[in-house]
Formats: C-alpha cells, sequence, structure tokens
C-alpha cells in the first residue's frame, strides 16, 4: 500500500502543479493583454487629440495661403485652386507610397504584440 500511496500523492502533487501553472499563465496572459490594450488606447487616444488639432491648423494655414495666393495673382478662386492641387499632389504620392508604410506599421506593431 505504501508504492500506491506515493503514486496518488505524487499525482495529487503534479496536478496541483499543473492548476497552478495554469492559473499563473492565465493571470500573466491576461496581464500582457490589458498592457497591449492600454497603450494601444492610449496612442489612439493622443492620435486623435494631436491630428484633430494638427487638422484644423491645417485647414486654417491652407485658407489663409489660399487667400494670401489669390490676393498675390489677383484672383482668389485660383489660389484656392491652386492650393487644392497642392493636396492632391501630395495624395496621389501618399497612395505611391502608402505599401511602404504599411509595411513599416507592421513591422513596429508586431514587434510590440509579440514581444
Amino acid at each position: 500500500m505504501s508504492i500506491i500511496d506515493k503514486i496518488n500523492e505524487s499525482s495529487d502533487s503534479a496536478v496541483d502543479t499543473g492548476k497552478k501553472f495554469v492559473k499563473t499563465s492565465l493571470e500573466y496572459y491576461k496581464l500582457k493583454v490589458f498592457k497591449t490594450l492600454t497603450k494601444s488606447l492610449t496612442t489612439v487616444v493622443k492620435l486623435v487629440a494631436v491630428g484633430g488639432l494638427l487638422m484644423m491648423g491645417i485647414v486654417f494655414l491652407s485658407v489663409s495661403v489660399a487667400i494670401a495666393l489669390g490676393n498675390h495673382i489677383e484672383s482668389i478662386s485660383l489660389g484656392f485652386l491652386y492650393v487644392g492641387l497642392f493636396y492632391m499632389i501630395i495624395s496621389v504620392m501618399m497612395f505611391f507610397i502608402s505599401k511602404k508604410v504599411d509595411q513599416k506599421i507592421i513591422k513596429n506593431l508586431s514587434k510590440k504584440f509579440f514581444d
């Protein structure tokens, strides 16, 4: 009976160790997900706040440049047209380099997410 009792104790110990391992692993992954989620959320909030203010600044600067350019060439509508064309050219350039930007974003996010 002594051998059976030792086997029983060993199996109980193994089960307890397994349960502790699973519990600890679950807590670790919860913390890891929480860390990743909070970093992502704070980044998004910062981007929205800074991006919104930056966009307002760009709009005001664009209008003022268009008016100044229009006064210089004596046609306000042509000033707005030139500023609009400038943004269209920038947009087309961004479209063509978007794959490189996507690759950099994926590379950076994978480092943060999988580390």
